[in-house]
This record gives structure tokens, sequence and C-alpha cells, in this order.
């Protein structure tokens, strides 16, 4: 096998274990491409990503170029000579100079089963459409958003009640897998190559703060996903007496029927407290007040004073 000269980008922590199988399976790193350190938490430190920290366990040169579509930039590529650039999750997209320069090619680990879910939140989006399947594709890149060729898949299923940051722990490291399977076919030239069917892709947009608000208008199926998808980030939310109340778990109850206005408290108890629907009940299980820690619902509900009847926005 040929002992290919790579250049990594990626940044976060779903990009780390393939980094680190590419240096347990011996490949020559040539460099690291990572974002700039951003500032993080409430003193705002300059703190580096999580490709970053591992590259420099392993001694690797990093570079953090802020836009890697600069003719600098480009030529600092050109200059490593790499027989092939690995991207995964690392959140910048790769101009048609840089695409040309590895004589195999730029290759993808992306986090669905092409073409559904391109883009920058398919874990999430696949957990919250109540998809009961998901996956791992690596593809070869090209001018598009996540629209190459795909080499190789993996299918995974999605528990029902699993989040994503459960399923995303899963294919980080299935992740890892199918690109070391698919750096053997590239060295041997026997790589297959599939054209994606752009008539049956879906995009997996960005998280924006409206989405995170929940609809009791939905059913309970529909806002149990809703929770699970955003859960352990960014995290769905209603109001209950004029603050956030951050939802962390919850169980579908009913999956269908009526039983009250949408958002109604229809029941207490010592583990939690069944809302109303558009159709079914929803029982919240796991909750956080504004400015509070994670609890339990029923330790909210008899610290903060929900009662039956109300109605949460």
């Amino acid at each position: 096998m040929k002992n290919l000269r790579v250049v990594y980008m990626g940044t976060p922590d779903f990009a780390v274990p393939c980094l680190e199988r590419l240096v347990s399976e011996g490949y020559q790193i040539a460099a690291v491409v990572t974002q700039p350190d951003r500032p993080k938490g409430r003193g705002r430190k300059l703190t580096p990503s999580p490709v970053k920290e591992t590259a420099l366990k392993h001694n690797l040169p990093v570079w953090q170029p802020e836009k890697v579509k600069t003719p600098e930039f480009v030529a600092q590529l050109e200059a490593l000579n790499p027989d092939v650039i690995i991207v995964v999750a690392f959140g910048q997209l790769l101009s048609p100079q840089i695409l040309v320069i590895p004589e195999y090619g730029c290759i993808n680990v992306h986090a669905s089963l092409l073409p559904k879910y391109r883009g920058a939140a398919p874990i999430h989006w696949a957990v919250i459409n109540g998809e009961t399947e998901t996956g791992v594709a690596t593809m070869y890149m090209d001018a598009g958003l996540d629209t190459g060729d795909v080499i190789l898949e993996r299918t995974v299923s999605i528990d029902p009640e699993e989040t994503t940051g459960q399923l995303y722990e899963r294919l980080r490291l299935i992740g890892a897998d199918l690109l070391v399977q698919t750096l053997g076919k590239v060295a041997t030239k026997t790589v297959t190559r599939t054209p994606q069917d752009n008539n049956r892709a879906t995009y997996a947009k960005l998280l924006t703060r409206d989405i995170e608000g929940i609809n009791w208008r939905y059913s309970a199926q529909q806002i149990h996903n809703l929770i699970r998808g955003l859960n352990p980030w960014p995290g769905a939310y209603c109001e209950h007496s004029g603050k956030i109340l951050k939802i962390w778990r919850s169980k579908v109850s009913r999956s269908s029927g009526s039983f009250g206005q949408c958002g109604q408290v229809l029941s207490i108890s010592e583990t939690g407290c069944q809302i109303a629907t558009s159709d079914g009940i929803i029982e919240l299980l796991e909750v956080q007040p504004e400015s509070k820690k994670r609890m339990t619902a029923g330790e909210y509900v008899r610290g903060y004073g929900m009662n039956v009847g109300e109605i949460l926005g």
C-alpha cells in the first residue's frame, strides 16, 4: 500500500477519531489545518479546537488560516505536495484551486447517508426529523456543498430514545473506520465512485434560535424528537412563569389523541409532568431553569410551583 502523504482539515471533536486513526495507521501527515482559536466560556478565553489539541499532542504541524481560499494559503498547500486532503467537519468550503492540488483528490467524511442531509447539522436533523436510520459517508469533494461522488457508506439505526449526543459519539468512531477503509482503496486504486442523485437531496441547515423553541401545536412525537435532537446542544426550550425553561429529556406518554389545550399541564408526579400537544401527550423528565443546573422535572415542579391547568409558552 502506498504510504499516502496527507493534509488533514478538521475542527470539532467529531473530527478527532479520524485524525487519531491516521496517526495510528502510520500515514504521513504533512499538516493539520483547523479553525483559528475562538473565545469560549464566561471569560471568553481564546481556546484551541479539539483537532488542534490532538495534533499538538502528536507533534503535528498546525495551520489556522482565517480563510483557506487566499492565494497565500493555496500556495502553502501546493508546496506541501499532498497525495490526498482529508476534510472532516472543517467549517470552510474548499476552493476549486485547492480541490485540484492532491493527486488522489480531496476526500470528505460526512455524517449522513448522502444525498440526504447535506450541510452543517446532519446528525441533529436526522434525530429531529424522526429518522430511524442514518450513517456516515466518504466522498470525493467537488465545488458543491456535499455533492461529490460517494466512495463508501455505513448505515446505522437510530434508537427511538437516542439523543443527538449519543448518535454523534457512535458516528464519529464509525467515520474513522470508514476513512481508513477508504484510504486503503484510494492507495490501491480500487475505489468505486457513485454519483449522488440530486433529486433525492435534502439539506441539514444550521440550527438557529427559532428552531429551539417548542411549539406545543406539534404532535407529542415531533416535540420529543426535537428535544432529543437538540440534546446536548443547543437545547429545546419553552417558557414557564415568564422565564426560559430548557427541556433535556422527555417521553411520549400518549402517541395520539387530543387531551387538552396545547401546552397545558395535565398532571404532575414525582418523576415529571405531562403536557398536552396537538396529538398525544408528552411527559417532561429533565429540565433546566434559567441560570440553574439541570434537574428532574419532578424537582422542578416541586421547587418552582408548576400547577395542573397551566399553559406553557
